[in-house]
């Protein structure tokens, strides 16, 4: 997975938005999009997720944008190390057409 973060130092105080963009291998899109749902309730029950989105692009089936909500960094960060996540990263090679690409953001205002 590739996360873009700035190089300065990170506020893990901060509540942050995770924007994942990631595209389902040709002949693989149902299979994605099963796993994208069923990360949905596991990743919720985790301490800090405040919201867990999957969105499919109707016009692109397979192409997928996951909005994450987290109270702080470090509710995120334990969130990449939880058992659900590393299954699907694992198959993520064999489902994926590419690396799933992570945007973090932290509120503006």
């Amino acid at each position: 997975m590739t996360t873009d973060t700035a190089t300065t130092a990170v506020d893990t105080t901060t509540a942050v938005t995770v924007i994942a963009r990631l595209k389902a291998a040709p002949g693989k899109e149902q299979a994605v999009r099963e796993q994208a749902l069923a990360l949905v309730a596991p990743t919720l029950a985790e301490p800090g997720c405040l919201s867990y989105r999957p969105y499919e692009d109707p016009v692109e089936p397979g192409s997928w944008i996951v909005v994450e909500e987290w109270t702080d960094r470090d509710a995120f960060e334990a969130h990449l190390k939880s058992p659900h996540l590393a299954a699907a990263m694992a198959a993520g090679p064999e489902l994926l057409a590419g690396p799933p690409q992570e945007t973090v953001l932290v509120r503006a205002v």
